[in-house]
């Protein structure tokens, strides 16, 4: 195989070599591309060719990467890249000078240019720009992948997502909705009265999740911190603090697996609404989701893969223990004590773990039985206390807990409570979470003193949500792995 390879990587090198003498030569005669410090853009390729009657015939600078070029003699067209998309560009000698003409015919694709000239229409009907001057702005010194095979192989597009970016227009068009998806939801929430705020990243307890902590020494204070696997106790403390409507959009950091829906560190969101419960995370969800959906894709109707998922309708609410009823045709209101859940799960071959009770079997279930076939829009409402450490219990039956899940394509999309505001009954709360790390459950909760401090100073009636930013997104534009929407995804070292 060494052999095989072995014209092809010498002709690669060979061209490389060509790149960087052109490279010196430019140096030599005093026209280093690196040297130039700025140019004036006034227009795009999609902007003129979108107002090409308005704009024939006026004098428009553009700059971009050439991604094409055809020398004909005096005359020569390239095809130049933008944040846009792509516009043809003509360039003559007798218009932009001799000399600079030659400096034209050598550059590379790849280069990036910046050109001056006129919008035309030419006999093809093709608009273009008529370059008068064209500026080398940039020497590319390595090639970019051959164009109609493109970079196809998705762990070099994930490692070079600046390729991946120049070879591929709809990974730009995935991440240009990414961050529609964002100020959508910022539009939507300042529009309601919510303030952003930040919170810290580095935390001596990371709460808020069951979930495994990264953790690190800080030096100046010879403190080991984690780094925060949520938003939530942070936020909440403001909620304390007389902040009714707040959200923070951050990154958050779990010690946890890669699969085509987890990253080790992704993007959170959590609100917190002072004087209403979930019931009004529920229609704040609803309303949100629409909003987003409409702004970014143009419908309230999503298309993932095959499915399509109709936000216009009320979204379906249901409780935990119906959904089991529906879907596995088990009815937990009939069962009493956790060693029948256990006998229950042993039935129907559902792993569980010694220190499971019956709310956790409960959850199994739905996992196992429930969640695949929540393809449109559905709230699963009161989970079981026993995974619920954060959540006021319903007043009726206090085995279950004010919170919901909202499922979309059977995924989980977001997780929401009636916050807990009784110190008492969370300090018991921390006190079972400190049982089950004891016991073994490295997802397990400590106890937060300065948070049972805020609480019992005193927090209103308080709903509070999260949602997963990754896979809305992935949502919003039908990518089918998270890593199609993080620009740069976690990947293992190849060093190693």
């Amino acid at each position: 195989m060494a052999q095989n390879n072995q014209p092809a990587e010498q002709d690669l090198n060979q061209l490389l070599k060509v790149r960087h003498d052109k490279l010196r030569d430019l140096q030599e005669n005093g026209k280093d591309p690196f040297q130039i410090t700025t140019y004036d853009v006034n227009s795009h390729s999609m902007e003129i060719k979108n107002n090409f009657d308005s704009m024939e015939g006026q004098t428009v600078s553009i700059a971009g990467r050439m991604m094409f070029k055809r020398v004909m003699g005096k005359a020569s067209f390239c095809n130049v890249q933008d944040l846009q998309g792509n516009i043809q560009a003509y360039v003559a000698r007798d218009s932009i000078g001799e000399d600079s003409y030659k400096d034209f015919k050598k550059y590379d694709v790849g280069d990036i240019l910046g050109i001056k000239g006129e919008v035309f229409k030419t006999k093809t009907g093709e608009i273009s720009v008529h370059a008068k001057e064209v500026t080398l702005l940039s020497k590319s010194l390595q090639i970019l992948p051959e164009k109609f095979h493109g970079l196809t192989d998705t762990d070099v597009r994930y490692r070079q997502r600046y390729v991946d970016l120049i070879m591929n227009s709809e990974v730009k068009d995935t991440f240009i909705k990414r961050s529609k998806v964002l100020s959508s939801i910022r539009r939507f929430l300042d529009g309601q009265g919510f303030m952003e705020v930040e919170t810290p990243m580095l935390v001596s307890n990371a709460g808020g999740a069951a979930a495994r902590p990264f953790e690190t020494h800080f030096n100046a204070l010879n403190e080991d911190l984690k780094l925060r696997i949520s938003l939530e106790l942070y936020l909440k403390r403001l909620i304390v603090g007389g902040m009714e409507r707040v959200y923070e959009i951050g990154r958050v950091f779990r010690n946890e697996g890669l699969d085509t829906r987890h990253n080790p560190e992704f993007t959170l969101m959590e609100l917190y609404q002072a004087y209403t419960d979930y019931h009004g995370m529920m229609d704040l969800t609803e309303n949100l989701y629409r909003h987003v959906a409409k702004e970014v894709t143009g419908s309230e109707i999503l298309t993932y893969g095959e499915r399509q998922m109709d936000l216009s309708k009320p979204f379906e609410r249901i409780t935990m223990v119906d959904a089991v009823k529906k879907y596995a045709n088990v009815d937990f209101n009939e069962i009493h004590s956790t060693e029948e859940a256990k006998k229950l799960a042993d039935e129907h071959h559902i792993e569980y773990e010694d220190r499971h009770k019956k709310g956790d079997i409960l959850s199994l279930f739905f996992e196992e039985y429930a969640e695949e076939h929540l393809i449109q829009p559905t709230f699963v409402m009161d989970h079981p206390i026993e995974i619920s450490p954060l959540t006021k219990k319903k007043p009726d039956n206090p085995e279950y807990v004010e919170r919901f899940e909202f499922f979309l394509n059977g995924w989980e999309m977001a997780n929401a409570y009636s916050e807990l505001n009784d110190p008492l009954d969370q300090r018991k709360r921390f006190e079972a979470q400190e049982a089950l790390l004891a016991a073994g459950d490295a997802e397990a909760n400590h106890t937060d003193e300065d948070f049972l401090n805020a609480l019992s100073i005193g927090m209103p009636p308080t709903g509070g949500i999260g949602f997963g930013i990754d896979r809305m997104v992935m949502m919003m534009t039908n990518s089918p792995a998270i890593r199609d929407v993080l620009l740069f995804p976690t990947l293992k070292n190849l060093d190693k």
